[in-house]
């Protein structure tokens, strides 16, 4: 069978459209393609291959749990799930844990239990649910509502009720919307898909002020920005606030797909027996894998590491853009990293990404105005040096087009 980008066309559904590079191998942060061409990846899989691809750890991980067992529903539990939910425990605010697949379905559960906390604690009044446009919470309806993209949520018939948006790091806004009748508010640490934003100090502090005076659960959708991204284990840590429920995914597994949702004793108790679930959520194989991620991740000298491979990165960025005055703003927080386009290259964002591939190097946007770099945590500092000297001739190819 010839394996090929036409194949695709062929016998897959048209959501996406890929390109016709088809990496076959990944080394750390090296990858090549079918026909051994090599490209620096600065995507990670959008901010899930935390340790590259093939990382020991997680190779052996798997071997050694594929031998054991693979699965068996949450008829009965097993011992990677366990144990990857204590070390989560310990590690944050949290005391209890519910896995699931992705971090659409972490975030499904997260607004699920937020509407359940609410209805058995104050009535069916309580279920407005407050977000913020353009942000990005996964693709279930339920999700995608809550996500502020509506581009994504329409056209699917009636959305879920009582979802609404205002602007982020806008306090007054969330202010003026929320009440007594808020069930939860849901942001994102640092909003990923909507452009690489950070959140303002006092914005962050006002709107747990808020949810605490409004009787109203604080979620934290860390998605993208948990397990070491910012240069925290989450970012809520360098935040000076706690969230009531978080979600994880994408770098957790460090390439195998797991979710989890993480809270209190007193909220999750609102999740009884029968109210929710998942037949592959704790799946061994997956719990095993992400325990070596996480344990691999969680150390000083991993997470120290990234805040210094951000500010190399950072640098190196602004060196291009000395020489070619292509982007307005270089933003973000540890390596999730969005070059903003200048008002000349506004909506070309995806022009970076094209010209990247063509040179060798894998990145990401946001949006249409915004590259993302989403690097692998623990990217060798001669590989950002390698992957950043192919962007700029990306970058001056685009320059040239322009």
């Amino acid at each position: 069978m010839t394996v090929n980008r036409a194949l695709f066309d062929e016998v897959m559904v048209p959501n996406y459209s890929p390109s016709a590079v088809i990496p076959v191998r990944g080394q750390g942060s090296r990858v090549w393609d079918q026909s051994g061409r090599e490209f620096v990846d600065f995507a990670g899989g959008i901010a899930v291959n935390c340790l590259g691809h093939c990382h020991p750890a997680l190779v052996n991980a798997l071997k050694e749990q594929g031998e054991k067992i693979w699965h068996l529903s949450n008829v009965m539990t097993n011992e990677p799930a366990l144990r990857l939910a204590k070390k989560l425990v310990d590690a944050t605010f949290a005391d209890k844990v519910y896995f699931a697949n992705s971090g659409a379905e972490a975030n499904e559960a997260a607004l699920k239990l937020a509407r359940r906390w609410a209805l058995d604690n104050f009535g069916a009044h309580k279920s407005q649910i407050i977000a913020f446009n353009k942000g990005f919470h996964g693709r279930t309806f339920f999700t995608v509502t809550v996500g502020g993209q509506a581009a994504y949520s329409d056209g699917f018939g009636p959305k879920p009720g009582d979802v609404y948006h205002v602007d982020y790091n806008d306090l007054s806004a969330v202010e003026a919307l929320i009440s007594d009748n808020t069930c939860a508010v849901m942001m994102e640490p640092l909003q990923g898909e909507g452009g690489i934003v950070s959140p303002e100090a006092e914005f962050v502090k006002g709107v747990r002020e808020l949810c605490d005076k409004h009787n109203a659960l604080l979620i934290f959708d860390e998605v993208q920005t948990g397990v070491g991204r910012t240069g925290e284990l989450y970012a809520y840590q360098g935040l000076g606030i706690t969230p009531d429920i978080l979600t994880s995914a994408k770098a957790l597994g460090g390439g195998f797909p797991i979710g989890a949702m993480l809270t209190t004793t007193a909220i999750a108790q609102h999740l009884k027996v029968g109210t929710h679930g998942s037949t592959y959520g704790g799946n061994p194989l997956a719990c095993a894998v992400a325990e070596a991620a996480f344990d691999t991740v969680n150390t000083p000298e991993v997470l120290d590491g990234v805040k210094a491979k951000a500010e190399l990165f950072k640098s190196l960025l602004n060196d291009i853009n000395a020489k070619y005055n292509v982007f307005s703003e270089i933003r973000g927080k540890g390596l999730l990293i969005g070059a903003v386009v200048s008002d000349a290259y506004k909506g070309k964002a995806k022009d970076f990404l094209t010209a990247g591939i063509e040179e060798g190097v894998m990145s990401l946007v946001a949006g249409a105005d915004v590259v993302r770099f989403t690097p692998s945590l623990v990217i060798p500092e001669a590989d950002i040096r390698e992957g950043m000297a192919r962007f700029e001739k990306a970058v001056a190819k685009v320059v040239a087009a322009n």
